[in-house]
């Protein structure tokens, strides 16, 4: 699927299974961070929206304006963070790098790259939005990596 020319309705029939959609109060901004920090590649870019891909999944970033007449927006804080309580777990993202690249542009790191218990080397950075961006890889099993 050409997400470049692809329009509004041919994309909205094409999703499947779950979805992800963000409220971002500056897209393009949050386009820069995305592609900065985690390497995600961004499709039909505007003020108003931006399709995200992360490997083989998609999720949208949409603008404030574009909730007009969406329930949601009556429930947006006036105030950031945004996101409270919302983790979004890239599995296939180096924690290390991700820091290292969101400290250089400015993020704010909630955890440093930690081994976990579960059997993940993650971290946790805030973006402006206030959303928890949680980039992980496995640890390797001890004598086997």
């Amino acid at each position: 699927m050409d997400y470049e020319t692809i329009d509004a309705a041919d994309f909205g029939r094409s999703l499947q299974g779950i979805g992800l959609n963000l409220l971002v109060r500056d897209v393009r901004a949050h386009v820069t961070f995305l592609e900065t920090v985690f390497q995600m590649i961004a499709h039909r870019v505007s003020d108003d929206f931006a399709i995200m891909a992360y490997g083989d999944q998609l999720f949208q970033l949409h603008s404030d304006g574009t909730y007009h007449s969406n329930p949601l927006q009556a429930l947006l804080p006036e105030n950031p963070p945004r996101g409270a309580g919302l983790e979004i777990r890239l599995y296939d993202t180096d924690a290390d790098a991700a820091v290292k690249r969101a400290s250089a542009s400015g993020a704010m790191i909630l955890q440093p790259p930690t081994d976990k218990p579960h059997g993940l080397r993650e971290a946790y950075i805030l973006c402006a939005d206030g959303y928890a961006w949680v980039p992980s890889r496995p640890i390797p099993e001890p004598g086997k990596g």
